[in-house]
């Protein structure tokens, strides 16, 4: 009787681990909460994002494509950022074309790449460049954006529903035939709500209709939102450092609220951009709601809106894009700047998951998504224009993501900390050779009042540069010092 219950009770626990294993399968990629981090689940697993951007254009065409695969899995990539373009999937209005979408989808498999869509739809690096012809032509129908003389601007105006409401059934048409095609294979793990949304040259749209709605009343639902922000702490220090020298006013216009000059225009639009993206992040989840993003061109010091494409989800409008956008689930920088680290610090606030859709592809960029995964359990690190990566830069992010792909299983694990890392413990990676030049020590150490206790595991892999290492830790000891001992220390929970 004992062998009886026995298999059957491990024909069902088999049955129930199927079921299970087929459950998660099933499910779309989606975003959890664990801990202090977020983690991208996909088919039932964490997945880590060790990526690259194409070209802007570099996916206008299969055949250029196609024998770009290998050299992105050499470099240990698993998944490639891939525009889609407005103008080429409806060239004319309501007559849909998929089969670009389809093929680079179908590459991307055959290759085992998983794909980041971004929707290059009414904005694209601020200007409407990829909206189509029939779009562009009829600016009766879809007004731009003007400037302080009265022209028009290469902008869509985020005030006009007609504007918002083509883009939302294009794109809802996209993430509707996504589901159709690969609703089950989950090749597409992420998608991107228009590019780099901002105002430039002028802070705000000067147009009639703009500035009808900048002298009106703050909307009420945005006011409570900021309220309950700041009631429980938790604004960001430069949105209310801001609203505190132009009075913490709880209603008002937009100037009365924010104060005069290029910050009120700035938050105005950033409330307008916000709901345009929103609206159009909706129409597309009601038909497949994957993760959405979207992404910001950051500002050169100095810079002042208008100068930089203002409004976009910028650290400092944060609140603003939060309240505007609940459709939207994470807001990411696009970092060409040398300052990664205060960057990407600026990105993790308020419990903002880290994605880097767009870094640059220097000799740096190794060491940047090293430090990005390793202190904030990043989503994803990807370089632009990685199809013209070259050396040095190459092989050093082939190495970087190449150790990534290694320690993939110890940084989904202390992921819920929000780092590698917890004051209790130290992880040590030791750069010294182990019998050969392709291995390194992982060693775990804790710390107590006596001398640390170690255990080692070898890890295939070429060893990095310790001192370069040590250059990406705010906290670190000195580069000259780590190099000397041959090791870089993490916490770790």
């Amino acid at each position: 009787m004992n062998m009886l219950f026995r298999f059957w009770f491990l024909i069902l626990s088999a049955t129930v681990a199927i079921q299970t294993a087929a459950a998660q399968a099933d499910e779309i990629p989606h975003l959890v909460r664990r801990g202090d981090a977020s983690q991208l689940i996909v088919d039932g697993k964490p997945f880590l994002i060790r990526g690259g951007e194409l070209g802007n254009s570099s996916s206008a065409s299969l055949e250029y494509l196609r024998p770009l695969w290998p050299k992105f899995s050499a470099m240990h990539l698993n998944t490639i950022v891939a525009p889609v373009y407005w103008d080429l999937i409806e060239p004319s209005e309501g007559r849909f074309d998929f089969t670009l979408v389809e093929g680079v989808i179908q590459q991307a498999r055959d290759n085992k790449i998983r794909l980041v869509l971004l929707w290059f739809g009414s904005w694209k690096n601020s200007m409407s460049c990829y909206a189509p012809s029939w779009v562009k032509i009829d600016q009766r129908r879809f007004p731009r954006a003007q400037g302080r003389s009265g022209h028009s601007e290469e902008i869509l105006s985020p005030f006009s529903e007609s504007n918002r409401d083509t883009d939302a059934r294009a794109f809802a048409a996209l993430m509707r035939h996504l589901k159709a095609f690969d609703g089950t294979q989950h090749t597409v793990v992420l998608v991107q709500v228009e590019n780099e949304i901002g105002m430039i040259p002028s802070a705000r749209d000067q147009s009639d209709i703009a500035s009808k709605l900048f002298n009106e009343q703050v909307p009420a639902e945005l006011m409570r939102t900021l309220q309950t922000q700041r009631d429980h702490g938790a604004l960001v220090s430069e949105f209310r450092e801001a609203w505190a020298a132009a009075g913490n006013k709880t209603s008002g216009t937009w100037a009365e609220v924010f104060g005069s000059g290029a910050a009120a225009d700035e938050c105005f639009m950033a409330w307008y951009f916000g709901r345009y993206t929103d609206h159009v992040a909706e129409q597309g989840k009601l038909e497949y709601p994957l993760p959405m993003y979207v992404n910001a061109a950051l500002i050169r010091p100095g810079y002042q809106p208008g100068q930089y494409p203002s409004a976009g989800p910028l650290p400092h409008l944060f609140d603003i894009w939060r309240a505007a956008a609940p459709h939207i689930d994470l807001f990411s920088p696009d970092i060409y700047f040398p300052n990664f680290i205060e960057w990407t610090g600026k990105y993790v606030r308020q419990n903002n998951p880290l994605f880097i859709p767009e870094a640059l592809r220097d000799r740096n960029a190794g060491i940047n998504a090293l430090y990005a995964f390793g202190q904030h359990s990043a989503l994803g690190f990807c370089p632009f224009g990685i199809e013209s990566i070259t050396e040095p830069a190459q092989g050093l992010l082939e190495k970087s993501f190449g150790l990534l792909e290694q320690l993939t299983p110890l940084l989904i694990e202390h992921s819920p900390c929000g780092r590698l890392g917890h004051r209790a413990w130290t992880r040590r990676v030791s750069i010294r050779r182990h019998r050969s030049d392709d291995h390194f020590r992982l060693s775990e150490c804790r710390r107590t009042r006596r001398p640390a206790e170690c255990t080692g595991r070898k890890i295939r892999g070429r060893p990095m540069e310790a001192r370069s290492l040590a250059r990406r830790r705010p906290n670190a000891p000195r580069a000259s010092r780590a190099a000397r001992a041959g090791t870089v220390r993490y916490p770790t929970c």
